[in-house]
C-alpha cells in the first residue's frame, strides 16, 4: 500500500465513538458543546418523537377507563386465648416477617380468588368475563361481519375444556384487580382492590378480608376433623391391642400359676405366711422349752412345785391351797385343843396330806403338760418349715417364669398407656371443634371511594413529559449512532484515517442566488464563500504530496450522486480565472456528465485522441466563461474495451503534463467501476469525495480498500454538498461552524 493510502479502519474507527476515555477539563468541555451541537441539529427529531410520546400518553389517559380502589385492613393477631387449655390441633400462626409475608402470598392465591368470583357472581360480570361484554368501535364491527358470515348456523355447546378457560380467565382478571401490601413492618396487611365501580371494589375488597378470615377458620376445622377421625381409627386398633396384651398376660399368670392378689402372687403370700407360722412357732416352742426347763430347775432344787410358774396359775392348785391353809387351821386349832392323838387331830392330818398329795399330782400334770406342750410346738415347727422349704422351691420355679411375664406386661403396659393418650387427646380434639378462632381480623372495612384512583392525570401527564423527553433523547442519540454519514473534518481524520482537504458547500446555503449552477455562480460570483471553498480546496491539493509537483488530479468517488463532476469543473474554473492553465478531462464513459453540464456536444473527443481518430487540438474545447479548456467525450464514445491502461493513456497524459499546469481528471465512481482503479495510480493525488451526512463510511473504506492495491495516492477526503446552515451545528472546532463569523468577508 502508498504510504498516503488510508490504512483500513478498527471497529472502534468506525462507530464514531471518541476514541480516548473519560475526558476531564477541556476534553469534557468540548464533549459537552459536542453533544450540544447534536441537540441542535437533531431538535426536529426531538420534539417530533418527544410530542408523539406525550400525545399519546395525554390520549391513553383520556381515553382510560376510570377506576375506583377500596381497601380493607386485616391485622395477623399476635394475641391468643386458650379457654380449655388444651392444646390445638393446628398450632397459631408465628408472626415473623416471612410468616406475615406467606399470608400475603395466600392473600394473592387463585384459590381465594375463586371463593370471591363464587360468592359475588363474579363470572356474571362483564366487567371481569369478557364474553359478556359488547363489542364497541372496531370490534362490534368485525362482531357483526363474523355474525353475517356465520349466518344461522347452530352455535355449538362449549366444552369442558373451553369453560375451565373461561373461569381461569376470569380469575384471572378479578386478580389484576386486587393490590396486597403489607404496612410498614407492622402485622397489618391492607386489602386493595381496583374497579371501574367504587361499589363494587368495596365489596370485593370486603368479601376478600371475609372469606379470607373464613378460610383460616375452615382450615383449622377441617385440620380438627381429619385429627378426630385419625384419632378415632387409632383407638379402635389400639383397644384391641391392648386387650390382647392383657389376655397374652392373664393366660401366661395361669399357665404358670402367677396368680397373684394384691399385687404379689400366691406362691410369695405362702411363703410370707409360713415364714410368719415358723416364726411364731418357733418362738412358741422357745418360750415352751423355758418354761419346762425352769419348772424341771426349781424341783431339781427341792421345790414341792408351788412356786412353778404355771402351778401358781392353776385354779385347781389353788383351790387346793385354800382348802389346805382351811384344813391346816383346822390342824393347828385341834392340835392345841386335843393334842397329837386325837382322832380328829388325825383325821385332820389325813386330810392335809391328802391334799398336799393331790398339788403334788397336779403339779407332776402340769410338768408333764409342759412336756407334750414342748413336743408339740416343736413338731408344729419343722412341719411349717417343710412347707416353706416346698414353698421356697416353687417361687423360684416362678422366678423364672416372672421374666417372660415382665416382658408382657411392659408391652401390655405400653399398649393402655399409647392407649390412654391417644383416648386423651381424641377427647381433648373432640372439644375443640366449636372453639377454633382464626390467627387474624378484621381491622378496617373498605368503605365506598369518594374519588378514582386511576387514571393518574397530573402523574400521567408528569410521566409521559418524561418519558417523552426520555424518548426523544433516545431517538436523537440513536439517530445520531445510525449516522454512517460523514460531517466535520474531524469525522474525516478520525474515523477515516486520512487527510481532510476541505468542503464544497450547498450553494443554496451560501447564496441566495435562483435558477444559477454551481459552475455558473463560482464565475459569476469569484468572491463568494462558495467561490473561495474551491480556492480552499486547490490550495490543499497543491500541497497534499509535499515537495512533489501536483498537476494531474483524480477526482473521484464510492457512489454515484457525490458531485464529482461538478467539483471537477468548478475545481477548474476556479483554477483557470486565478490564471493557470487547466484542463478537465471527462473520464466518465458511462455518464458524459461533462457534456450535459456545459450543454455542449462534441462530435469528437477523449476516446477518439487515444485511437489516433483525432489530434488533442481537434477534440479540446474552450470554457468562454473561466478560460479553462475541456477534453469531453462524444456520443458515441462508450467502448468495452480498457483505454486507461494503455501506453495512448500514459502518452496523452504525459503531454498534458507538459502543456498544462493542472489536469483535472473526472473519473467514474469506485465501486462500480472498475475504471477509476486503473486511471488513479496514473494521477498524481486522488481526491477523495463524500456528500456530506449521505455517504455511508462504509462505502468510503470500501472504496478505500479496492484503491488500496493500485498504488494511487489518495490526498484526502472532500465533503460535498454541505449545508452550511447545518454545518454551524456541528463539531465545535470546525471550519463550518464558524461560517455564521466570517461569511461577512465573502461578497455575493
Amino acid at each position: 500500500m502508498n504510504a498516503h493510502t488510508p490504512p483500513a479502519l478498527s471497529a472502534d474507527d468506525r462507530s464514531g465513538a471518541p476514541l480516548e476515555g473519560p475526558q476531564t477539563g477541556l476534553g469534557a468541555a468540548m464533549d459537552i458543546r459536542r453533544w450540544f451541537n447534536v441537540f441542535r441539529r437533531r431538535i426536529r427529531l426531538f420534539i417530533a418523537v418527544a410530542l408523539v410520546v406525550f400525545a399519546a400518553t395525554v390520549m391513553l389517559t383520556l381515553q382510560a377507563t376510570p377506576r375506583y380502589t377500596a381497601t380493607a385492613s386485616v391485622v395477623l393477631d399476635t394475641r391468643k386465648t386458650n379457654v380449655t387449655g388444651v392444646q390445638q390441633v393446628m398450632s397459631d400462626m408465628p408472626t415473623d416477617a416471612s410468616a406475615v409475608a406467606t399470608e400475603v402470598e395466600i392473600l394473592k392465591s387463585g384459590q381465594l380468588a375463586e371463593r370471591v368470583v363464587k360468592a359475588l357472581n363474579l363470572d356474571q360480570d362483564p366487567e371481569f368475563n369478557p364474553a359478556l361484554r359488547k363489542p364497541k368501535g372496531l370490534g362490534a364491527v368485525r362482531a357483526s361481519v363474523r355474525d353475517l358470515v356465520k349466518g344461522a348456523a347452530p352455535k355449538t355447546a362449549p366444552t369442558p375444556a373451553q369453560l375451565q378457560r373461561a373461569h381461569e380467565g376470569v380469575v384471572s382478571n378479578v386478580l389484576g384487580g386486587l393490590q396486597i401490601r403489607r404496612t410498614g413492618m407492622t402485622y397489618v396487611i391492607a386489602i386493595g382492590y381496583e374497579s371501574e365501580s367504587p361499589t363494587k371494589a368495596a365489596a370485593i375488597a370486603n368479601k376478600w378480608a371475609e372469606l379470607y378470615l373464613l378460610d383460616q377458620l375452615e382450615s383449622k376445622f377441617e385440620a380438627t376433623q381429619q385429627a378426630t377421625r385419625w384419632l378415632n381409627e387409632q383407638l379402635g386398633s389400639l383397644r384391641g391391642q391392648v386387650e390382647q396384651d392383657d389376655a397374652a398376660v392373664q393366660q401366661y399368670r395361669i399357665a404358670n400359676n402367677l396368680l397373684s392378689a394384691s399385687g404379689t402372687s400366691l406362691t410369695e403370700q405362702e411363703i410370707s405366711s409360713y415364714s410368719q407360722s415358723l416364726a411364731s412357732a418357733r418362738a412358741e416352742l422357745a418360750a415352751d422349752n423355758a418354761r419346762l426347763a425352769t419348772a424341771r430347775q426349781q424341783l431339781a432344787r427341792g421345790s414341792n412345785g408351788e412356786d412353778v410358774g404355771e402351778a401358781m396359775s392353776s385354779a385347781v392348785i389353788g383351790q387346793l391351797r385354800s382348802q389346805r391353809a382351811a384344813v391346816s387351821a383346822q390342824v393347828a386349832d385341834l392340835q392345841g385343843r386335843y393334842g397329837d392323838r386325837h382322832p380328829e387331830m388325825l383325821k385332820a392330818k389325813r386330810q392335809l396330806t391328802d391334799i398336799d398329795s393331790q398339788i403334788q399330782e397336779e403339779i407332776g400334770r402340769i410338768v408333764s403338760n409342759l412336756e407334750a406342750k414342748v413336743e408339740v410346738s416343736r413338731q408344729r415347727a419343722n412341719a411349717v418349715g417343710g412347707s416353706l422349704g416346698g414353698a421356697k422351691g416353687t417361687l423360684a420355679s416362678n422366678s423364672r417364669a416372672m421374666v417372660r411375664l415382665n416382658e408382657l406386661q411392659r408391652t401390655a403396659d405400653a399398649s393402655r398407656t399409647l392407649y390412654e393418650s391417644y383416648l386423651a387427646r381424641y377427647k381433648e380434639t373432640s372439644t375443640q371443634g366449636g372453639i377454633e378462632t382464626s390467627d387474624a381480623r378484621i381491622v378496617t372495612k373498605a368503605k365506598v371511594p369518594g374519588g378514582q384512583s386511576s387514571p393518574d392525570v397530573q402523574g400521567n401527564l408528569i410521566r409521559g413529559l418524561l418519558l417523552a423527553i426520555a424518548a426523544g433523547a433516545a431517538a436523537l442519540i440513536l439517530a445520531e449512532m445510525l449516522d454512517a454519514g460523514l460531517a466535520t473534518a474531524e469525522d474525516v481524520e478520525r474515523r477515516l484515517e486520512t487527510a481532510y482537504l476541505g468542503s464544497v458547500p450547498m450553494l443554496s446555503s451560501v447564496s441566495d442566488t435562483r435558477n444559477e449552477t454551481p459552475i455558473d455562480h463560482i464565475v459569476s460570483k469569484p468572491l463568494s464563500s462558495f467561490s473561495e471553498a474551491f480556492r480552499n480546496l486547490q490550495t490543499s491539493i497543491l500541497y497534499a504530496r509535499l515537495g512533489e509537483p501536483v498537476q494531474v488530479v483524480a477526482v473521484t468517488s464510492s457512489l454515484p450522486g457525490e458531485g464529482k463532476t461538478t467539483t471537477a469543473i468548478c475545481l477548474a474554473r476556479s483554477a483557470a480565472l486565478r490564471g493557470g492553465r487547466v484542463l478537465v478531462v471527462d473520464c466518465d464513459l458511462r455518464r458524459r456528465t461533462v457534456n450535459r453540464m456545459l450543454d455542449a456536444e462534441p462530435g469528437v473527443g477523449l476516446l477518439e485522441v487515444l485511437s489516433g481518430d483525432a489530434t488533442l487540438e481537434q477534440a479540446i474545447s474552450r470554457d468562454a466563461a473561466s478560460g479553462a479548456d475541456i477534453l469531453p467525450l462524444s456520443k458515441t464514445s462508450f467502448t468495452p474495451k480498457d483505454v486507461f491502461g494503455t501506453a495512448a493513456m500514459d502518452r496523452l497524459l504525459a503531454e498534458l503534463r507538459r502543456r498544462y499546469d493542472l489536469v483535472v481528471l473526472d473519473t467514474a465512481p469506485v465501486l462500480p467501476i472498475a475504471d477509476t482503479r486503473i486511471l488513479a495510480p496514473k494521477a498524481d493525488v486522488v481526491v477523495f469525495l463524500a456528500r456530506w451526512r449521505k455517504t455511508p463510511q462504509h462505502a468510503i473504506e470500501a472504496a478505500f480498500r479496492q484503491l488500496s492495491g493500485t498504488g494511487a495516492h489518495v490526498g484526502g477526503v472532500v465533503l460535498t454538498q454541505v449545508d452550511m446552515k447545518q454545518q454551524a451545528k456541528y463539531g465545535y472546532g470546525d471550519p463550518g461552524y464558524y461560517y455564521a463569523e466570517y461569511k461577512k468577508y465573502y461578497t455575493e
